[in-house]
């Protein structure tokens, strides 16, 4: 009996814990964001616009902020002309490198099955 409780306990933890993964990761943008940094190491937050379509400028921002805030991003001003604001992965960010080339590897996988004529 205690083998059950002990395993009922683990597989709650579990859930737990990607529950709470999912409520840091939440929403449309988040891993698009995460990805787009992932692929170059450092964006611009305008490359960032473009890279991940349909993403408007307030949304972005919200975002990035949320992502700062889980210590996920680390934002740098630069000091050019215009000014420059540069995202990078924090060490805990890169963290979610292995998530996403498994989401990737799993989206193109997905594709070619769903679409494969």
């Amino acid at each position: 009996m205690k083998c059950i409780i002990q395993q009922d306990a683990e597989n709650k933890r579990a859930m737990r814990a990607v529950q709470d993964s999912m409520d840091v990761l939440n929403g449309k943008w988040k891993i698009a964001i995460i990805s787009s940094i992932c692929c170059y190491q450092k964006r611009r937050f305008s490359d960032m616009l473009n890279d991940v379509v349909g993403v408007s400028n307030k949304m972005l921002s919200k975002e990035l902020k949320e992502l700062e805030i889980n210590q996920l991003v680390k934002r740098t001003v630069l000091n050019t002309q215009p000014i420059t604001v540069q995202y990078e992965l924090t060490e805990h960010g890169k963290t979610l490198k292995s998530i996403i080339d498994n989401l990737t590897e799993w989206g193109l996988a997905h594709h070619d099955k769903i679409f494969a004529k």
